[in-house]
């Protein structure tokens, strides 16, 4: 088996990830896929895999981890990060940086607050995110795509099936985006803003690629070149909106058991961060009533148990 060094010590990833591997398997196949988007309604639900990269780029796995998913709503991460490195705060003036409480689709909060998203994790916040993305850079899924494939080196492309299948069944997304131009908070033709929104959503990476598209996080802002993608200060507030609303309104449960930063997506997958240690991805397309995968968040929650590591 292959071993690290971290912080002096030496760490034996692929037998941890092993010994999780086998504490989750009772629980795999638990729970429903995603059946909003026709595309994803076909997943295996006895799929799972589960990526490590440490902050120097080295990479473990166990199960399916180099099996391309949806990501779906893993890529908001990307976005947001995107839009504070080239405009800095000022998307919170549009967006807030609350928990929402209901859930990622709601029509009802962001009317009732006067078409403010809660969050950039929630759809709405994202169409958001999405729109100022693409007024700084005129292509948002192009800015994503090549973040990611800086980041991991990799080939990422939209998985097109995907696309065209949330791209027929984006009525809620659609009436969420109408209701946002309605109350002058999205600048971009409506239409073009969803194209953008689907098509990262609709991404396709393996839990290998998205452990390394997420280090910067774990490095404080500095990608994979050493340059500086955020300032440090910007990485921990995305990581702080991560812990407290990229679960949606399941955050509180999640950091509870996983004590980490996280990101889930209906594909079934769940992005985490340890900073200066280094960043997981789970997925299992099995969703409990939240929209986050079952056997992904239990095995994030047994890695931080295992290895004693969290942010707290």
């Amino acid at each position: 088996m292959g071993s690290a060094t971290t912080e002096g010590e030496r760490v034996d990833y692929d037998a941890l990830l092993a010994i999780v591997h086998e504490a989750v398997r009772p629980v795999v196949g638990r729970g429903r896929v995603a059946r909003a988007i026709p595309a994803l309604a076909a997943a295996d639900p006895t799929g799972f895999g589960l990526a490590l990269a440490t902050v120097d780029g080295e990479v473990h796995g166990v199960g399916d981890w180099r099996r391309p998913f949806s990501i779906q709503s893993i890529s908001k991460v990307f976005s947001l990060a995107l839009v504070i490195a080239l405009d800095g705060e000022a998307i919170w003036r549009r967006v807030g940086r609350e928990p929402s409480g209901t859930p990622f689709n709601s029509l009802v909060q962001l009317e009732y607050e006067g078409g403010v998203p809660r969050n950039p994790f929630i759809n709405a916040g994202a169409l958001v995110v999405t729109d100022r993305l693409l007024t700084l850079t005129g292509d948002a899924c192009g800015a994503v795509v090549d973040l990611l494939r800086a980041e991991t080196g990799s080939v990422v492309r939209v998985d097109e099936e995907v696309a065209r299948s949330e791209s027929a069944h984006r009525h809620r997304n659609a009436a969420l985006a109408h209701l946002l131009a309605d109350q002058g908070n999205l600048h971009n033709p409506v239409e073009v803003v969803l194209d953008h929104y689907v098509r990262q959503c609709a991404l396709a990476m393996s839990c290998a690629d998205l452990a390394l598209a997420t280090g910067f996080l774990a490095r404080h802002g500095l990608g994979r070149d050493g340059g500086r993608l955020l300032s440090r200060s910007d990485a921990k507030r995305v990581n702080a909106v991560m812990l407290t609303c990229g679960t949606y309104d399941a955050a509180g449960e999640v950091a509870y058991r996983a004590g980490l930063p996280c990101k889930s997506g209906v594909g079934g997958g769940v992005v985490a961060v340890i900073p200066e240690r280094c960043t997981l991805c789970a997925w299992s397309p099995g969703l409990d009533a939240k929209g986050n995968s079952i056997a992904a968040v239990a095995a994030l929650d047994a890695f931080s148990t295992l290895s004693g590591w969290s942010i707290f």
